[in-house]
């Protein structure tokens, strides 16, 4: 390929700069000739425009970078359009994160009812970017890095959306374990299954050269050696991790411990209110027309080794890179888990080339795992269907699939809470 023109959907975000620092320091691996930012909020979007322009010409990386506000226009001519938008902003996340205290479920912003409200809030905008870029740019990859990714990438495949969904959570535990055991990343292979934002690592290979094929398992020796380290850094208790012999990302805190993170968030409040600082003070150094670099402010934003994982993913995609062996990706399951539709979507390795995205076959799962994978499946099922025909019935629906949730007295109360709150955000409210 020779001139690559990628859009970012969501280009104001303070996480931008993130993104850019990859672009600009792996331009070999993905050489980009065109980069529009897309937001509708312009004057956010030309400060974040500023500080990429920068980060290119530092790094001595040519490419254009451009801004607009016109969906169909920035995404016209692209190879690929990544998705990183937040519908409502950080204060509906803060909403999000409040209201289902109330009835004692977790507020979090992709779990339980809060994470069910972001999808309801989010799902018809993403599908009306799809099929503007369907018109514009028919053979264009979608990257949706927009939570709930799972849901979000779902509603994009069962469209017929040419799309692949992508989660930081994978390539931040490889980085933690290459730390621990001091080694090149690209040594560490994960064993990687479940759901997006609802993983374990079952497995971690450490292979004698990148790309190859095999290795020595090394998870006991990392739960052995850095063990407390690992429980500190995915914010589960070293006993659990004792017990299941497995690392399982920090979503699955509001799972094994729900009642304790409730009480935990009652009584610090919503971490939105905290990002939502983290930004203020972001656009502040963003306005520095001598910066040239993403700030270390950034790391607290979220999203760390975002942009390794999407150029890693953009490179093989578009056949600009040397290829991988494998990636974590979120994609439809397609019989890899047999206890889920093939609709479904989860989140595993893939081989991921220039012709599309295939999902590795993948050993039985435990019984303590499939459980709830299934269970949490259904209830995305479910929360799409409310997301793409309303009603307050499907809203119900939904939280009563939801393990988290699961019973009448709770759900009847949520439902209405969760419309009331994105009213404005719901055509069919």
């Amino acid at each position: 390929m020779s001139a690559v023109k990628l859009a970012v959907v969501g280009g104001g975000s303070t996480y931008t700069p993130e993104l850019i620092d990859g672009f600009a320091r792996l331009r070999d691996v993905l050489p980009i000739d065109e980069l529009v930012l897309i937001d509708p909020a312009t004057q956010r979007l030309d400060l974040i425009a500023g500080v990429a322009r920068r980060i290119f010409d530092r790094y001595g990386h040519r490419a254009r970078i451009t801004t607009t506000d016109d969906v169909a226009y920035g995404v016209s001519g692209a190879d690929a359009v990544l998705l990183q938008l937040r519908v409502g902003g950080q204060a509906v996340r803060a909403e999000d994160e409040s209201w289902p205290l109330d009835c004692g479920c977790i507020g979090q912003e992709t779990t339980g009812a809060g994470g069910l409200a972001k999808a309801l809030r989010t799902v018809p905008v993403v599908l009306d970017i799809a099929e503007q870029v369907r018109r514009a740019s028919p053979k264009a990859w979608i990257i949706d890095f927009t939570n709930p990714v799972g849901i979000v990438t779902r509603a994009l495949l069962d469209a017929g959306h040419q799309a692949v969904g992508l989660c930081n959570v994978a390539i931040g535990l490889q980085r933690r374990f290459a730390r621990h055991l001091g080694v090149d990343p690209r040594l560490i292979r994960l064993d990687h299954i479940g759901l997006n934002h609802l993983t374990w690592e079952r497995g971690v290979t450490l292979l004698d050269h990148p790309g190859a094929s095999v290795g020595q398992e090394v998870l006991p020796k990392l739960l052995a050696d850095f063990g407390e380290a690992i429980a500190e850094e995915v914010r589960l208790p070293h006993s659990l991790l004792r017990r299941l012999g497995v690392v399982p990302s920090y979503y699955l805190r509001y799972f094994y411990q729900h009642d304790t993170v409730v009480e935990e968030q009652r009584a610090t409040g919503s971490r939105a209110a905290e990002v939502s600082e983290i930004e203020r003070q972001l656009l502040d150094l963003y306005a520095d027309p001598t910066l040239n670099a993403k700030p270390a402010l950034l790391e607290k934003r979220g999203g760390a080794y975002y942009s390794e994982a999407a150029v890693q993913l953009l490179a093989d995609l578009l056949g600009t890179g040397e290829g991988t062996d494998t990636q974590v990706v979120d994609t439809r399951n397609d019989g890899i888990l047999p206890f889920l539709p093939d609709e479904a979507v989860i989140e595993v390795p893939a081989h991921v080339d220039a012709d599309g995205v295939w999902p590795l076959p993948q050993r039985p799962i435990e019984p303590l795992y499939a459980g709830l994978i299934a269970h949490v499946a259904a209830y995305e099922q479910l929360a799409l269907r409310a997301a793409i025909e309303g009603g307050r019935d499907r809203v119900v629906d939904a939280l009563l699939a939801h393990p988290l949730i699961g019973q009448w007295d709770t759900a009847e109360p949520l439902a209405d809470r969760l419309i009331a709150h994105n009213r404005a955000y719901l055509g069919w409210a």
